[in-house]
């Protein structure tokens, strides 16, 4: 049975990820790389937030402290890959052979966000999966036996928001909206405290105000890039 939990909490995280980099990505080595980069971007806020975290020696029994310095520090570093692909573009756009420069830009920041949400989903799920191989399975004395299914869900949402994210804040960033980066930051900072309620296992209210985001940044997402209701459906009936 731990076997099993293992492959179906690794496939419900990293599946619908895993098809958009083999649909999208990897095909082109341009893409792997930028989506490579972007995960190193996001390892090295990481790294910031935990000197930082070390650092402050009074708030590191507050969890919610390191949470949200790890949020704004991601946010900063999402602005900082976003002008190291601007400083860049040029010569990507001549080695990828792209001719349309609008669609180059959101190409950019879906590959980047889409690195900075893989990397992110790893590392918040990979040693929960490691538990889930055994010896012993949750919900015995303690521990929701349903947390291992929760936890995948929650790192397949922040690994598609943080996709949705970098398309919405670098356009923004183009277009200076700012109330599309206010977006991003604020929501980027509600679902991530919203986890806090974990810890009393209020499973439904995190997932639902979780997947609730997801869908609202999925669609204002795919408004920033150009799309719309006629676009959609003729999507969804291949037209």
């Amino acid at each position: 049975m731990t076997v099993a939990e293992f492959f179906g909490c690794a496939f419900l995280a990293f599946g619908p990820p895993l098809a958009m980099f083999a649909f999208t990505i990897a095909h082109d080595p341009i893409r792997i790389i930028i989506l490579i980069a972007a995960s190193f971007f996001w390892l090295v806020s990481l790294l910031l937030s935990s000197i930082i975290w070390f650092i402050v020696y009074p708030l590191r029994d507050k969890l919610v402290f390191g949470l949200i310095a790890s949020v704004l520090i991601q946010e900063c570093f999402r602005f900082l890959l976003y002008k190291t692909l601007r400083k860049t573009e040029r010569g990507l756009q001549e080695v990828a052979d792209i001719t349309r420069i609008s669609d180059y830009k959101h190409i950019l920041a879906y590959v980047s966000g889409l690195g900075y949400g893989i990397i992110s989903g790893a590392f918040s799920l990979i040693n929960i999966l490691a538990d889930s191989v055994g010896p012993a399975t949750m919900g015995l004395k303690a521990g929701s036996d349903i947390f291992f299914l929760i936890s995948a869900s929650q790192s397949l949402a922040m690994i598609l928001l943080h996709t949705f994210w970098s398309v919405i804040f670098f356009n923004a960033i183009d277009l200076k909206n700012y109330y599309h980066i206010g977006y991003v930051v604020v929501s980027h900072l509600l679902v991530s405290c919203i986890t806090l309620l974990n810890s009393s296992e209020f499973y439904v209210l995190t997932l639902i105000t979780s997947y609730i985001v997801t869908i609202v940044t999925g669609i204002l997402s795919y408004r920033v890039v150009g799309g719309n209701l006629t676009s959609f459906k003729r999507f969804i009936t291949c037209k």
